[in-house]
């Protein structure tokens, strides 16, 4: 069998994405880890399935998997899949769409993609000592606030945080902040990668999100990452909660191609 995919990414995120409407894609994590493998399959931070919509009022449903095959929401990935989306209905109208952690909707910015978020209801401050906080924005997130990200030996810090007990069964994606001008710069150890990865969209929100409620940081807020730019919105209500949460970023279409499988 030929499984036919594209590949996308969005600020260095790379994915492989399958256009899986008809519900034949095997149920088969080994697969998943095999395309995902950089050395024996096509390589990626993730595949993701385009299904047919799961609840009323929704144009598409989007599966993702890690590399290691575990399923999380993941923001760079959702703003690929409505890209390629809209590459199969051959228009650049707005989706609303589902996803592991529910409700989404994306939309054209005129060269760039934006995805809404749900209302995100509270940010864990100072969990591990003044300078760490921790939220969840479809994944799970330690922010860590650090005067030099460059200065983090990132395959250290990363995997003890990633596991530390506070944060077992599933482990946290861990993300290290810098404050630059009026934007961000992060660095991400992303969990079921197992290693650095060059931009991570959940945890943008997140870095986002935790500057917000520290400093009041104005939005939009621009946040840097090793593979590009991004910007988000959001509204703090509550003094704890935020809504109208928007990641906003490029995408770009690298290769379509196909496998056996």
């Amino acid at each position: 069998m030929e499984l036919h995919f594209a590949k996308w990414h969005g600020t260095g995120n790379d994915f492989i994405l399958v256009d899986d409407r008809s519900g034949s894609f095997p149920d088969d994590n080994a697969l998943v880890q095999r395309l995902c493998d950089r050395h024996f399959g096509i390589g990626s931070d993730g595949l993701i399935l385009i299904q047919a919509p799961r609840s009323a009022g929704m144009h598409f449903h989007m599966e993702f998997f890690n590399p290691d095959a575990s399923r999380s929401f993941c923001g760079n990935g959702s703003r690929c899949a409505f890209a390629f989306w809209s590459g199969l209905k051959g228009n650049d109208h707005d989706a609303r769409f589902t996803a592991v952690d529910g409700e989404h909707a994306g939309q054209w910015r005129g060269k760039e993609v934006a995805i809404t978020l749900p209302y995100v209801g509270f940010v864990d401050q100072g969990i591990d000592g003044p300078d760490v906080d921790f939220l969840h924005t479809g994944s799970p997130h330690e922010l860590v606030w650090v005067s030099d990200t460059e200065a983090v030996d990132i395959m250290v810090e990363g995997p003890l945080r990633r596991h530390a007990p506070r944060r077992a069964p599933g482990g946290t994606n861990v993300n290290f902040v810098q404050l630059i001008g009026a934007g961000l710069r992060m660095r991400t150890f992303e969990r079921g990668v197992e290693a650095e990865t060059l931009s991570c969209g959940s945890g943008v929100v997140a870095a986002a999100l935790s500057a917000i409620h520290r400093y009041r940081t104005p939005v939009p807020l621009t946040v840097s990452t090793r593979g590009g730019t991004l910007q988000v919105e959001a509204s703090l209500v509550d003094r704890e909660g935020f809504d109208a949460i928007r990641l906003i970023g490029p995408v770009q279409h690298v290769f379509s191609g196909s496998i056996p499988i």
